[in-house]
């Protein structure tokens, strides 16, 4: 039995790795949590039925402060380090920087220094965004090791935190690894997101207003991925690989988690609205102009995973079907109070 320890596990991407690892392995799980306003208490692993599983503890600390002795005592010796808490909403983080500094800067910087006092870590892997390349051209797809190009703070500070992981790989010579995945979706993630908020809106029959290029003709794209596939992703890293980090190799210890197609974000709406059997009343509106940061299109190359024999176990259709028919049937996850109280 092996033991890994997940920073931000109560939020949506961490929900779908515990319930994943629970259901597939039989390790044990340790969780560092500071549950902010995004991982609406114990909510998603009461949810999951993790919450009182025996194999799972968690503790409720701010990962950006220093693990304390009386703190690594009471989580012990682990196997693996999964550090994926941080701050993600972009809009957020043009709005208040400094706490996306504090949370994905700082906050990996107090992991790694946890992390490089434990004698027996196997692996410690950074859960980093396609967003520290900066917007893609027309059909470019980063690898593995180019170069850093963030357009919003949110961006930057996991290309920082990257960096960091980097410096300690070659400085500290630590087990890292980092992942670079693109747009997550899935049950329970938070109505502030992209997917949850066109369901709500659809619903309700409210205009979707659809992040466009500047003449309003072309919607931006993603390559969306389900959060059960980014789960699966990361379990077979840590079973199928030893690569670790190298600064003097760019592609060597890096992954990027990638879905299965490119989705604009017109064709997603549109896509919802027919699942749902609504009428989809929308405005293209050109986002980045007025608030420079928002990239239109991002892509990731996928043919490392791959090559290693890892792909997506559902369609892209078939996830997301599944997804809006269990989030209509689950409307609490349209209506969080900790959301109304952010807006």
């Amino acid at each position: 039995m092996k033991k890994i320890l997940i920073t931000g596990l109560c939020g949506f991407i961490g929900a779908h790795i515990i319930e994943h690892i629970l259901k597939t392995t039989d390790w044990e799980i340790v969780g560092i949590d500071r549950l902010s306003y995004a991982s609406t208490g114990f909510d998603r692993i009461k949810d999951i039925e993790a919450f009182d599983n025996k194999r799972f503890k968690l503790f409720t600390a701010d990962f950006t402060k220093p693990i304390r002795e009386y703190l690594a005592e009471e989580i012990g010796e682990v196997d693996y380090i999964l550090h994926m808490g941080a701050q993600t909403h972009v809009d957020n983080s043009i709005k208040d920087p400094k706490s996306f500094v504090e949370a994905n800067v700082i906050g990996t910087f107090e992991m790694l220094e946890y992390a490089r006092r434990l004698k027996g870590l196997k692996k410690f892997i950074y859960f980093s965004t396609d967003e520290v390349y900066g917007p893609a051209p027309k059909d470019y797809e980063y690898k593995e090791g180019d170069r850093f190009n963030p357009g919003n703070p949110y961006a930057a500070t996991k290309a920082s935190a990257e960096c960091l992981c980097m410096a300690y790989a070659n400085t500290y010579s630590m087990p890292i690894i980092i992942t670079n995945t693109m747009n997550v979706y899935g049950e329970r993630q938070h109505p502030e997101k992209f997917i949850p908020l066109v369901i709500n809106k659809v619903l309700k029959g409210e205009k979707v207003l659809i992040h466009a290029n500047k003449d309003k003709t072309k919607a931006g794209s993603r390559f969306w991925i389900h959060g059960r596939n980014v789960a699966s992703a990361i379990l077979y890293i840590l079973n199928n690989t030893n690569e670790e980090l190298d600064t003097h190799d760019a592609e060597k210890g890096k992954f990027n988690i990638v879905g299965e197609k490119e989705v604009d974000n017109l064709e997603m709406a549109q896509f919802i609205a027919k699942t749902l059997d609504k009428e989809l009343i929308y405005e293209m509106v050109d986002f980045h102009s007025s608030r420079p940061g928002h990239d239109l299109r991002y892509g990731l190359n996928g043919d490392k995973m791959k090559g290693l024999g890892w792909t997506p176990s559902k369609t892209f259709e078939e996830s997301l079907s599944k997804t809006i028919k269990w989030t209509v049937n689950n409307k609490k996850w349209l209506e969080v109070i900790k959301y109304k109280e952010q807006k």
